[in-house]
């Protein structure tokens, strides 16, 4: 929620205030809401109301930026009297490619996903704080992800690069890593996880890298593979001997092995316990330095500033 004089207008702006609705949404679902707009000391006309789905990515210089994937105009050219207010409901579909934000109901730490609201007044834009999004994994990533936390890792870290799959195609240029600490009895061969998912209407990839450990006669370095499913194969799928076999094939070659459904692939090129009652024991996260500046289209920082300041306006 954000709630802004627009300065377009002057200090007798309407303001505005986005509210979501309460709880979580899914990747190729929706999220709706209403934008509640009005309060000013005179007539405005408002030339367009848009919402924009926003994603807070880390580019190839590890600068963290800010990318636009998708934009929904919500209200166009209409007048608003003199402390007239007037609320706006509104649908705004998710896309599949959607990063996930939570795991069974707890935020994940680092990931930024949200919804930022823009008035048109008066040949001016006003640009509003992000409104963070509660993305849970759909049906068919979650028992992937309930594998490996099966299996004893622990998630180390979520975040979402700038770049595409090689292989693999993408509506957008990022795809979102959930990196695990290897489970226990990989402990010594593979140092780390990264789990990537990349969905579509009928289907989706889950895609692995291990970073493996070199030793006397084997070469260390990442191995990828990717297990395409359709959504009903994917829920459907032993992804513990899935994911476990993968592993075991990967630590005892030097080469990698794909076998079983995996398909191996470049990674990208840039432009606990299933039953726990929480991943917050599961999580070690570090912060990531912020960078003002434009990277491929992405406005750095400014988007995700003013985040702190929404409780000094409640």
């Amino acid at each position: 929620m954000f709630k802004r004089m627009l300065q377009a207008v002057g200090i007798g702006g309407p303001s505005v205030d986005t509210v979501l609705q309460e709880g979580g949404c899914l990747p190729g679902g929706g999220v709706s809401g209403e934008v509640r707009i009005g309060g000013a000391s005179g007539s405005t006309r408002i030339q367009r109301i848009d919402l924009v789905l926003i994603a807070q990515v880390e580019t190839a210089d590890d600068q963290q930026g800010v990318l636009e994937f998708r934009r929904l105009t919500v209200a166009e050219d209409f007048q608003l009297e003199a402390e007239q207010h007037t609320n706006i409901p509104f649908e705004l579909p998710l896309p599949w490619e959607t990063p996930i934000t939570a795991l069974r109901g707890q935020p994940l730490p680092g990931m930024r996903v949200g919804v930022r609201t823009e008035v048109a007044v008066a040949r001016a834009v006003d640009t509003g704080d992000m409104d963070p999004l509660h993305v849970e994994p759909l049906p068919c990533q979650l028992p992937a992800i309930e594998a490996l936390f099966g299996m004893g890792a622990q998630l180390k870290s979520a975040d979402v690069e700038h770049g595409t799959l090689n292989g693999i195609a993408q509506e957008f240029p990022f795809y979102q890593e959930l990196e695990f600490f290897t489970p226990p009895e990989f402990s010594g061969r593979i140092n780390e996880i990264e789990l990537t998912f990349v969905t579509r209407a009928d289907s989706v990839d889950v895609v692995l890298e291990a970073d493996r450990r070199g030793g006397l006669f084997t070469s260390g370095g990442d191995a990828l593979g990717r297990i395409h499913r359709s959504h009903e194969e994917a829920v459907r799928t032993d992804w513990t001997s899935e994911i476990r076999g993968w592993l075991e094939a990967v630590a005892q070659s030097a080469g990698g092995f794909f076998g079983g459904g995996h398909d191996s692939h470049g990674k990208h090129e840039h432009s606990g316990h299933s039953g726990g009652s929480g991943i917050g024991g599961m999580v070690a996260a570090g912060a990531a330095g912020v960078a003002a500046g434009a990277v491929g289209g992405m406005m750095l920082d400014e988007v995700f500033e003013g985040d702190e300041e929404e409780g000094d306006e409640e």
